[in-house]
């Protein structure tokens, strides 16, 4: 029994922003009702039994219910909004325009279900003059200053190869809806929640690249010196990659001693009380051309004993066999009903009282339209 269970949730979204947002309040126990229709893009693409069941798909929508409803049929709309009715929280990420349209406000809805707790997610805040503006990953990356910080730190304006806007947005929902869960419970009261993805986005990059900028008048440039560094990144070792991290002066000292470079343990830059940040790209290039001397598993074995940061580098098409990720059961292999065997991305955090669970894979596309609406029928 998830700390969620008997709070019902309808997703009304696509892609991976809301969904995703969904699909982990069914981890905790909610009862997702994804009211969808054919043209869901999370359900076009690479499928390998049955159209619509994508991988995406498959990552997204497990720990639901799945209602296929036509949102511009006056009947199935009506359906819709009956199921709303019926509903702790609402997620959409649907333009405002459209929600309008289609009678699926914020206002409309809630002059029915008072006590709902209606969650927005839009690319740009609803009050600004880009409310309307059509938003992607790589738009919101552009928007939020993320594509300057890679542009300074590489030297090239690449997009960050996974769709960050997207899954940061995706967190922030699920935390947004379960503050306003807590208020609905202690009041009865119901709210708007607006989750624009740019302004989230520019609040998460913002924390550390803020920097000097945090004072007024600003005291050093934006941007984390760290992170910004030309040598932040792994490392190649005898026989892959790693990142190795040494973090005080000891850490450089016992790692040049362990490469077999006990002459650079003596350097002063590396004999003070702290590592200047002047120094650590100088430092970094020293660890690159060090790294080399042993093999991963060696370093994991030095660095372990000295107490300095170190991880090998997970090669995702190794991820199943890694021992962390297969004793935490983060990605687990299962039978799905229709698409056979697959690989289920786990649940990553763990309730003493209350666990998480994966109850049910994704389901096919409508597969239970009559179930439910059977149930709103009694």
């Amino acid at each position: 029994m998830g700390p969620l269970t008997g709070t019902r949730v309808i997703d009304l979204s696509t892609v991976v922003m809301g969904p995703y947002a969904a699909q982990i309040l069914g981890d905790l126990g909610a009862d997702v009702i994804k009211i969808e229709s054919p043209a869901d893009t999370v359900r076009v693409g690479q499928y390998r039994t049955t159209p619509g069941m994508t991988p995406l798909n498959l990552n997204v929508n497990r720990n639901k219910r799945s209602v296929a409803l036509d949102l511009k049929d006056a009947d199935q709309r009506k359906k819709a909004l009956d199921l709303i009715d019926t509903a702790d929280v609402l997620i959409t990420n649907m333009r405002p325009g459209a929600l309008t349209r289609l009678g699926l406000d914020y206002d409309e809805i809630a002059a029915r279900n008072p006590k709902l707790v209606y969650a927005h997610a839009q690319g740009f805040r609803s009050d600004s003059d880009q409310a309307g503006n059509a938003a992607y990953d790589e738009t919101v990356q552009a928007s939020s200053g993320l594509v300057d910080i890679a542009n300074r730190a590489l030297g090239e304006p690449v997009y960050l190869p996974t769709i960050l806007g997207d899954k940061v947005s995706s967190l922030t929902i699920a935390y947004s809806v379960l503050a306003a869960l807590l208020h609905q419970q202690k009041t009865g009261e119901g709210q708007y929640v607006e989750i624009p993805m740019t302004d989230t986005l520019i609040a998460f990059n913002l924390v550390e690249h803020l920097s000097g900028h945090v004072f007024e008048p600003a005291q050093g440039e934006t941007g984390f010196p760290l992170s910004m560094s030309k040598g932040h990144r792994a490392v190649r070792t005898k026989d892959g990659l790693a990142c190795v991290i040494p973090y005080n002066p000891q850490n450089f000292r016992d790692f040049f001693a362990a490469a077999g470079r006990p002459e650079l343990a003596e350097d002063p830059r590396v004999n003070g009380d702290a590592i200047d940040n002047a120094d650590t790209e100088a430092l970094a290039a020293m660890i690159e051309d060090c790294a080399p001397a042993l093999t991963t598993a060696e370093w994991a074995e030095v660095c372990a004993k000295h107490s300095i940061p170190m991880a090998p580098v997970l090669e995702l098409d190794r991820a199943a066999e890694d021992d962390y990720v297969r004793e935490g059961h983060l990605l687990d292999t299962v039978e799905h009903p229709s698409e056979g065997k697959i690989r289920s991305v786990g649940i990553p955090v763990r309730f003493s009282a209350t666990p998480a669970s994966i109850r049910s894979l994704a389901p096919l596309p409508g597969q239970h339209t009559a179930e439910v609406l059977r149930e709103l029928a009694k």
